[in-house]
């Protein structure tokens, strides 16, 4: 098992990305702190866990909020006694996310409170507690709009995720030598329920199919495998680096006439 004898907190762990790399790190050995605002689909997670022998705990956490955040570190260091790998993954897309002048300063706000905030409080308690166990490895979701922007006007969270892999860099190059690591996961355009209530049409989903060369839109098991590699010893070498699973969409964008 590839993380065997490790403790990783996801956030934003009762469903999509989260859900599945709550899973397979489970599967994979590690114990597992499930977080998210959502305690009834958290905590069925870690059922579906501990059904399949495995070891989890649930710990409800809004990632805006820094007293959340450091009680879910409180609560990793309680249940397992180590931090080994931590996946701030918890982000928001919201509907009413449009252009610079149709979007409203809460929906920007509340979009960088999750997407942005979130992530540096994730490492700003997470790191000390990785750091007294041994140092480990940090995963930060940012997406392949930070490099292209969207088809569908989303402002707000594609400079939130700009935000990310530029946090994600420097906390890199801090934290290098004390061994931890630090990357970005950039998934591109994947049929989970956050994408798919933002893309409401088929006009809209026939907007983002129309750039991947793949032909179809990624699925979150595929980005938790992705998620699996950066936290185990096989990246061992890689850190302040991003890891674009995206379907080829970054290397082949075109706008169509």
């Amino acid at each position: 098992m590839r993380l065997k004898n490790k403790t990783a907190l996801i956030t934003g762990g009762s469903s999509g990305i989260g859900k599945e790399t709550c899973l397979l790190f489970a599967k994979e050995g590690a114990n597992v702190i499930v977080t998210d605002v959502n305690e009834i689909e958290g905590k069925h997670v870690v059922n579906q866990i501990k059904d399949n022998g495995g070891r989890a705990v649930f710990c409800k956490a809004d990632v805006s909020s820094e007293v959340d955040c450091k009680n879910m570190v409180d609560c990793a260091e309680r249940e397992f006694g180590e931090l080994h790998i931590m996946f701030n993954n918890a982000g928001i897309m919201h509907s009413d996310d449009g252009d610079s002048q149709s979007t409203d300063e809460k929906v920007w706000d509340l979009t960088m409170n999750i997407n942005v905030k979130g992530v540096f409080f994730g490492c700003k308690y997470g790191i000390p507690l990785i750091k007294r166990s041994g140092g480990g490895s940090i995963i930060n979701t940012a997406s392949f709009v930070a490099h292209l922007g969207a088809a569908t006007p989303q402002i707000a969270y594609t400079a939130s995720k700009g935000a990310v892999l530029a946090m994600s860099r420097e906390l890199a190059v801090i934290h290098a030598r004390e061994g931890i690591r630090v990357n970005a996961l950039s998934p591109g355009p994947l049929r989970t329920e956050l994408l798919m209530k933002f893309l409401n049409t088929e006009e809209k989903k026939q907007r983002r199919l129309v750039h991947i060369p793949m032909g179809r839109f990624g699925e979150a098991q595929e980005m938790a495998k992705a998620t699996l590699f950066l936290a185990s010893d096989e990246s061992s070498y890689m850190t302040g680096t991003e890891f674009l699973v995206d379907g080829g969409i970054t290397s082949a964008y075109v706008t169509p006439e």
